[in-house]
């Protein structure tokens, strides 16, 4: 029997003999468990921690469970989330199965509005029928209503139009359920499952084209995600997590952290707080085994993400009292005072705090994560043990607020004694992210959408007026 850890037996209540086999999950079911079938409501709340809905619905800082307002940054503009709470005033207590089901694997409301994607709509399109009907009686019954009315989502023209998603549906969402593979495992289709599905891997960790649509060509190979950056997670061993062992994989899915690896943090660390800590063992070595699996996209030659930097100890000592006004002078200050109290001043870390060389942030072929972190600190609660960095950015509290000069002088400095010291920040780069990150060109081309219709209409209704008076017939003269 699959039993449950003790964190999720606290913050989800009991369970009873729920077990997680997820026989619905994949066609392989799970006889021994078919009493489980029985209690729709325990299962779908197991389903709604495995989707990570509270991540997004929950607003932070004592927001009512599932009531909304979660601001979500994206490309597009803010994002909020709606009330999914059985409440009939402001939440989904209207919505009949049909209705639910059609809102999260269609991404259409019940009045009929379209839902942005991000709402994981695409991926929830595998979620199966029995499963749904899980996850309906547990909004339904098993969440406790709330009439809390959540500040409205107002994209900019031409994103507010929500009915042009019907067409960007009709191009990109596949709405096959997921269907296991014969030639896999049992093991390998949950894994495909939950990360296909549930998890949403790809949500994140796929790169997307001029649309905003996924690639599924390279899929998980890594995507921007606002100002983060969502990790290559195939089998590549360069680029990837193919050097990563399966008890390191599965270390860092349960508590966002492996020592001389990686550390979660950004919607990585929320997903990890919220959803993959309170998953049984089962389903983590079922993720961990579908990842295995995934081919790589990038190149397999080169140095791994974690293999970059070793303890600097030269060029801190030569460094100590000048006057900064260089910026690898500037960066070293910068890290003396702000960064070297906690990371050390050979960067090499402490039981509570990582260190900075074989780590994947500072030696990967980006610098979005490093940047982003030091803008936005990271905050991650497994269990009974927080993870914290303060923020550095325009939202630092109690820290300097450092300016896109002094976190790219910082960042380099970095980067060069104790990561990949082939990528360079520069105060544009820091901006760019402390902005929300990179923006599609359908982003960039959106100012111009407005004058572009105004034109194209004028256009149209000339060629219109024109061939009107040229069919008219012409008075005879006489």
């Amino acid at each position: 029997m699959f039993k449950l850890p003790p964190t999720l037996k606290a913050a989800r209540g009991p369970l009873g003999s729920l077990a997680l086999c997820l026989g619905a999950l994949v066609a392989t079911s799970c006889p021994a468990f078919a009493d489980d079938a029985s209690d729709p409501i325990s299962r779908g709340r197991y389903l709604a921690t495995a989707a990570d809905c509270a991540a997004c619905h929950t607003a932070p800082q004592g927001g009512a469970p599932f009531a909304g307002g979660y601001g979500i940054d994206t490309p597009l503009g803010k994002i909020f989330s709606t009330n999914i709470t059985p409440s009939k005033e402001a939440g989904i207590g209207n919505y009949s199965e049909e209705e639910f089901s059609r809102a999260v694997r269609d991404g259409i409301a019940k009045d009929g509005s379209h839902l942005y994607p991000a709402m994981p709509y695409t991926a929830y399109a595998k979620i199966t029928d029995e499963d749904m009907k899980a996850l309906h009686a547990y909004f339904m019954q098993g969440v406790k209503a709330d009439d809390h009315k959540p500040q409205k989502t107002e994209l900019p023209f031409p994103f507010s139009i929500r009915a042009s998603m019907a067409g960007w549906n009709l191009l990109f969402l596949d709405k096959d359920r997921f269907q296991p593979n014969p030639a896999k495992s049992a093991e390998w289709n949950r894994g495909a499952y939950l990360s296909e599905a549930l998890e949403h891997c790809s949500t994140c960790h796929t790169p997307r084209n001029m649309f905003m649509a996924e690639d599924a060509s390279k899929a998980l190979s890594g995507g921007s995600i606002g100002p983060w950056y969502a990790p290559d997670i195939t089998a590549s061993t360069v680029s990837g997590v193919g050097g990563w062992s399966d008890a390191e994989l599965t270390q860092y899915l349960k508590t966002g952290l492996v020592a001389g690896k990686a550390q979660a943090a950004g919607p990585m660390a929320e997903a990890i707080e919220n959803s993959l800590q309170h998953l049984p063992d089962e389903d983590i070595k079922a993720i961990v085994t579908y990842l295995r699996d995934v081919p790589g996209v990038a190149s397999a030659t080169g140095t791994s993400r974690d293999a970059f930097g070793a303890p600097s100890t030269v060029v801190e000592a030569s460094l100590r009292g000048l006057p900064g006004q260089a910026p690898d002078e500037n960066g070293f200050h910068i890290f003396s005072g702000s960064c070297a109290a906690c990371h050390q001043a050979e960067g090499q870390g402490n039981d509570h705090y990582p260190s900075l060389f074989h780590n994947t942030a500072t030696g990967g072929d980006r610098l979005d994560n490093l940047v982003a972190t030091i803008l936005f600190g990271l905050h991650r609660t497994v269990g009974e043990t927080v993870a914290f960095m303060p923020a550095f950015g325009a939202d630092a509290s109690y820290t300097d607020r450092l300016s896109d000069k002094d976190i790219a002088d910082v960042s380099n400095y970095v980067l060069a004694n104790y990561g990949n010291p082939a990528i360079k920040v520069t105060p544009a780069d820091v901006a760019r992210i402390r902005d929300g990150g990179e923006k599609p060109l359908i982003v960039k081309l959106a100012p111009f959408a407005l004058p572009a219709g105004i034109a194209i209409a004028v256009i149209v209704i000339a060629l219109i007026t024109w061939l009107v008076l040229r069919r008219r017939p012409r008075p005879v003269l006489g």
